[in-house]
């Protein structure tokens, strides 16, 4: 079984969903792309996270052609390649159906950067891109399209999708975006929820991105 290591890392990203609440049975999709190599890892369709084990993984290409894998692909499938197409920067795709943000997705409204932490971690609005059917090529590139440059989407109706250069980052961006959308809400019931702007959103960003130790070099 190749690539066993990035294997167990889908596993366990697909049972940190679940066990989290952000996504209910067999919902939901997690998906890594191989470094340098034209090829995806992605959770099966319709398999239960508590059982799945590394070897339930499926090994696509590009393309959408199976190479190994005893199981048939997610659904979403599509979706991840057409972010990873049009993204060669992404690594990681996660995609959820967290109540909060799904809250969004069916009113087809962006969850705001209110928080620092939304402006660290995602540094931009999540939109909603327009609704097309699950599964479908449509909802594929107008998810990609939506997603920009940016590093999560909603699907209209449908859940919240996060990415990032590895597994931790998507579901770091996605368990963001559900307690952005989750205080948002709650911040509405009070009178308002007030956003940051965008040079307020730009500097948290980069400071961000420089956060975090450096390894000391060595002399």
């Amino acid at each position: 079984m190749r690539f066993g290591p990035e294997r167990k890392m889908v596993v366990d990203t697909a049972r940190q969903i679940y066990r989290a609440g952000l996504v209910i049975g067999t919902w939901g999709n997690v998906s890594l792309k191989i470094a340098g190599q034209p090829l995806v890892l992605i959770t099966p369709s319709g398999m239960d996270y508590q059982s799945m084990e590394a070897e339930d993984i499926v090994l696509m290409d590009m393309e959408g052609q199976q190479v190994e894998g005893n199981w048939k692909p997610s659904s979403e499938l599509p979706l991840h390649l057409a972010i990873y197409r049009r993204r060669p920067d992404l690594l990681a795709i996660v995609h959820v159906h967290s109540s909060f943000a799904t809250a969004f997705a069916v009113a087809r409204q962006s969850i705001p950067v209110i928080m620092e932490e939304t402006a660290q971690v995602i540094g931009h609005p999540i939109q909603t891109a327009p609704y097309a059917l699950a599964g479908s090529r449509r909802v594929a590139e107008l998810a990609a399209d939506t997603l920009g440059l940016g590093k999560a989407v909603l699907l209209a109706n449908h859940g919240l999708v996060g990415t990032g250069t590895n597994l931790q980052e998507a579901l770091r961006v996605c368990q963001i975006a559900e307690e952005t959308a989750r205080e948002t809400l709650l911040a509405r019931m009070l009178g308002g929820a007030y956003s940051l702007t965008p040079e307020e959103i730009a500097i948290l960003h980069q400071g961000y991105l420089k956060y975090g130790q450096k390894k000391p070099s060595s002399k």
